[in-house]
């Protein structure tokens, strides 16, 4: 069955025992990104553990405690949806503080360094090639002695089935690692990103030395895995390029919403002008000219349109949109709301008359599928956008009806323009049925 439907699991289990009932599994999850730590990556296997847990799995979750931990986002709210949970927390060793110290700023980077902007400084290319050298695969790797002593003495207190680690931080994944090597445990490497294809590796300074080493660690952990889980088809491809496995060894779980999170109420919104929203991260790297042209081409038809950002956008984003909002006489208004909890950013969802969704301008970005997307079908609102020709998103918002990505601002403004007059549906029932965490988590232990 493909990722876009999911309509039936197309592997089973290996290595565990097939005369046990498929509802009574002890897993051990581990991850770095636990509440109070915010973000997809976090709600990826908070939402999924719940979804285990209530198909009559044994979940527990072993992170970093959070007095010890590093996290670019907080969400506070998350905590109480991780309440039903066992949670296990290990010390940790903080190298993050020294690159704060370094650089003298009281931010964590984020992801593709959006809340750094311009172009890094001396002291910041010194500390990124520190990070990108010195650090492998990652300075989160500071938890991985505390966390392995703390899962060793886990696995001796309980008949575990299997254990799952989850990166980034891909040092994470060599906690499991040792821990099948040491107790023989069935181990799956889930990804939710690359490893050495990141996007944004390069901005590390790596020597030919530390490329070599992290591309060894890499290879190492999709080779000893027992199963590799990837959020999408095209990072299937990638990692499975990287070693000579069987395509049955890889199980795609995109990331998938929650119904529970959304209000049944489908109405139209009632916006005094035509509304687009966006949540997450917003970094130089996406088609930001084009989304400028494609407002702008809204604007010189004289038809009023809103912009709201609920996440980190890149500054010179915000003040590029904060000067078209100056000069359109009234007829473009831009909001950045910054980072909000969970709950308050699928409000934005909804309240929204469509969803703008960007593919980052990247080699081979047809594949890629932000965790956003998932979230914007589980909304109901349609969604507009930019991305190539023939991506994977494309496919899943044609499966679903949901909504168009373009290359052209001219037609991307046309199609705005259009649903002004006319409001589109957004995904079908059967279509947002199709990615929910429990039909997700149910697939991946069938």
């Amino acid at each position: 069955c493909s990722v876009y439907s999911f309509c039936s699991p197309y592997w089973v289990l290996d290595g565990l025992n097939s005369a046990q009932s498929k509802t009574d599994m002890k897993l051990l999850v581990i991850s770095y990104y636990w509440p109070p730590a915010g973000g997809p990556g976090v709600q990826r296997w908070l939402k999924t553990a719940l979804a285990l847990q209530d198909q009559g799995h044994d979940v527990e979750v072993l992170t970093v405690d959070p007095k010890a931990a590093t996290y670019p986002l907080k969400d506070m709210s998350l905590l109480k949806e991780s309440e039903s949970l066992t949670v296990h927390h290990s010390g940790a060793t903080d190298w993050f503080k020294r690159y704060q110290q370094l650089t003298r700023r009281k931010e964590v980077p984020f992801s593709g360094f959006a809340n750094q902007a311009g172009t890094p400084g001396p002291l910041q290319k010194l500390s990124r090639f520190i990070r990108g050298n010195c650090f492998l695969p990652d300075p989160r790797k500071g938890w991985n002695k505390q966390a392995t002593a703390l899962a060793n003495k886990l696995l001796q207190s309980k008949d575990w089935d299997l254990i799952i680690t989850t990166g980034p931080p891909h040092s994470t994944h060599l906690i499991g690692q040792t821990l099948q090597k040491t107790h023989g445990i069935t181990w799956w490497a889930d990804f939710r990103d690359p490893w050495t294809d990141i996007y944004y590796y390069d901005q590390f300074y790596p020597t030919r030395w530390a490329r070599r080493k992290d591309m060894a660690m890499e290879q190492s952990v999709l080779s000893q895995a027992d199963r590799i889980l990837c959020v999408s088809e095209d990072l299937k491809r990638l990692l499975s390029s990287k070693v000579k496995r069987s395509s049955n060894d890889f199980h795609i779980m995109p990331n998938g919403y929650d119904p529970q999170d959304f209000s049944d109420a489908a109405s139209q919104p009632s916006n005094e002008a035509f509304t687009l929203a966006y949540t997450g991260t917003l970094t130089l790297q996406y088609p930001l000219d084009a989304l400028y042209k494609a407002i702008q081409g809204v604007i010189d038809a004289s038809q009023a349109i809103n912009l709201v950002i609920a996440g980190r956008p890149a500054k010179e984003c915000v003040d590029q949109l904060q000067q078209m909002a100056r000069v359109s006489n009234g007829l473009f208004s831009f909001k950045a709301l910054g980072y909000l909890p969970h709950a308050e950013s699928v409000k934005v969802l909804e309240r929204a008359d469509a969803l703008l969704l960007l593919i980052p301008d990247l080699p081979n970005n047809k594949g890629i599928l932000t965790g956003k997307l998932f979230e914007y079908i589980g909304s109901g609102r349609p969604i507009w956008g930019f991305g190539p020709d023939g991506s994977d998103a494309q496919a899943i918002l044609d499966k679903v009806n949901a909504g168009k990505l373009h290359e052209d601002p001219n037609k991307a403004s046309q199609q705005l323009l259009s649903w002004m007059h006319d409001f589109p549906s957004g995904a079908s029932q059967s279509g947002k049925e199709a990615y929910t965490r429990a039909g997700l988590a149910k697939a991946l232990m069938a």
